[in-house]
Formats: structure tokens, sequence, C-alpha cells
């Protein structure tokens, strides 16, 4: 396995720049893993490939304005991109900027006496900072969201970066597949028979690492919390006894899945959980929980599509990228969406 196999070329043209309204109204290729076929839908068409008794797994975590402007002492800009909460006053935060070391003061933009210390040094532009007050209850007025770097349109309405169901404060990015969501489309599902379960994945991170070794096998995956209640747990292994197909919303929810498979004892498929997940999905991965996953057009040599590989192959996979490139798919976080099934 080398890292060029998860290699493609994307001309810029292909990256969604803003969403679309409503959200429902993105396209959906629907994969069918055992024969390949493929299905060219719009989103607002999912009941219909999905079956009574499905049971659908979204990640409920919500974005926190978690990107900062600031500067230095000597008046050159800053600026941090919030990732985990160590302490009350402490984060660890990607950081850009010159001349930083430790003991460094950042001026907070928007707030006249909110300061960041740098603390420690980590690896690449990983830092840990102690904020001079707690941030999150400022993170409304001084914190903008922090879209990807791919993305070069401003987003007028913050909650266009936010699922509709989006609870759970944390995220440094959004868990996109659900963004296609709408609450008369859920209401749908629902009504057709299909369940709705919940878990929680605060992104953080690896949604911004990229993959730098020639064997992927290498890549060292930085944790991320989440979280699997007693309640998902029943309803997931009352589904998986039953024969029934448990289908997440997203590759985080599968890592979430995936996580608490590897943690349940049997007879359960799954355990409840609250932990630091550091799991990398690689083809040659047994799935022990999910049997399908919607999820959105992935970037060359990410880890996302590694995932999306392992779950249906990576010749399927990138034959179908080509098939989405001629049909005039829009790609990456604001792009269309991909239904796989695995039966």
């Amino acid at each position: 396995m080398s890292l060029s196999d998860f290699d493609y070329d994307l001309p810029d043209a292909f990256i969604a720049q803003t969403p679309l309204e409503p959200r429902d109204a993105s396209r959906l290729m629907v994969l069918n893993r055992a024969t390949g076929d493929l299905n060219h839908v719009h989103f607002h068409d999912l009941p219909q490939f999905l079956q009574a008794g499905d049971l659908l797994i979204f990640n409920d975590t919500r974005v926190i304005p978690a990107r900062l402007l600031g500067k230095k002492e000597s008046g050159g800009k800053v600026e941090l991109l919030m990732l985990n909460r160590r302490a009350p006053l402490t984060w660890e935060v990607l950081i850009g900027g010159k001349g930083l070391h430790v003991g460094s003061v950042v001026t907070i933009d928007g707030h006249p006496n909110l300061r960041a210390v740098l603390m420690e040094e980590l690896s690449g532009a990983r830092r840990v900072v102690q904020f001079s007050q707690p941030i999150t209850p400022l993170l409304e007025r001084v914190g903008q969201v922090p879209l990807p770097p791919y993305i070069h349109e401003p987003l007028p309405n913050r909650e266009r970066y936010q699922t509709v169901y989006a609870k759970t404060l944390g995220s440094a990015a959004a868990p996109t597949a659900g963004l296609h969501f709408t609450p008369e489309l859920l209401q749908r599902l629902q009504t057709h028979g299909v369940q709705l379960g919940y878990v929680t994945l605060h992104v953080g991170l690896d949604t911004f690492q990229p993959v730098h070794e020639a064997d992927p096998t290498q890549h060292v995956m930085h944790g991320e919390w989440c979280e699997l209640t007693a309640d998902t747990a029943q309803l997931i292994n009352a589904a998986k006894r039953e024969g029934r197909r448990v289908i997440a919303v997203g590759t985080t929810a599968v890592r979430v899945l995936e996580t608490a498979g590897q943690a349940a004892q049997s007879p359960a498929i799954v355990a409840p959980l609250e932990t630091t997940t550091h799991l990398f999905l690689l083809p040659g991965h047994t799935f022990r929980v999910v049997d399908g996953m919607i999820t959105n057009f992935h970037l060359p040599k990410s880890t996302l599509l590694m995932l999306v590989s392992a779950f249906a192959g990576r010749e399927r996979i990138l034959q179908a990228y080509e098939v989405a490139k001629q049909a005039g798919y829009r790609f990456y976080s604001f792009g269309d969406g991909m239904l796989i099934l695995a039966r």
C-alpha cells in the first residue's frame, strides 16, 4: 500500500465554494458495494434507498467559532485554530505566525483584555496556549467559523456550516456529510420507518492533517474525543441482532461506531464509550458495525479517502470519483453526497 494509491486529479473548478439551498438539493451518488452499480439522484431522494428498520447514526457535534485572529507584542499578525481544551484556560491549537516561542503573548482581536500565552511547542504547527480568561463564553464575539482552506468564498450565515441537529459544542470543523439533511428530510425518513441515533465526535486536527508518509500505515492519527451513550448502543445492538442495517452519516460517525465495536465484549456489537479515538481505517479493515455510510467526496491522499476505500474498495471508489467528475458533481465540504451500501 502506497500513498500514491489514493491520489487522483481534481481541478479546482470541481471544489464547491458555497452550499446549495435547500440543503437536500445537492446530488447523491448511490454505490452498491456488492455489484458496483451506481445511481445518480438528489439527496432528497435518500428515503427510496433506505428500508424500514434501517438505523441512521449521526454525529451531533457542533462547530465552535474556533478561528481566532490576534497580534504579537511586536504587532505582527497571528492566527490560532483551537483544537482541544486541556484545562479551563489551556487549549491545544494550530498556530500561524512567525517568531513565536514559549512565553510569547498574543492579544486576541475583538477583546482588549483577552491574551494567549504560548506554553508548549508540539509537532508541526501544534502548540499549547493558556488564555487569560475562559475563552468558550467569548467565542461568539471573538471567533470565526474555521472554513477549510480550499473554500475561498465568505459564508454570510455561519449556521450553514452546522448540521441542523448539531448540539454538543466542541468541533473545529463540521461533520460535512450531515450538512445535506433538513428537518423535513429527517421527518420523512422517520415516517418511512428509519430509526435515528446520535453519537458525538469532536472534529479536530485529523481533519486538517495531511498524510505525508509514503506508506500510509506509518501515519499517526491524533486523538479526537468521542462518545457513544448506552441508549445509542442499545439501538445499535438491537438493529444488528435483528439483521437490520446500521448506516453511518459521515466518516466521523463511522470512526465512533468502529471504535465502539472494538471495545465491545461478545455478544454485544458495540459498547458505550467516552474516549479519545485514534482509529485509522485503511483497506484491510473488517467492519464490525457499519453496513453503509453517507459521505461526501474527499481530498486526494486524505485519511477520509482511505476510510471510504477501506469500506468499498480503493479501485471502486476511485472509479466512482472519475464518474462523478464526468457527471459534474461538486466535491468536498459543501459538495454533493455519496451513499455507499454493503447490502
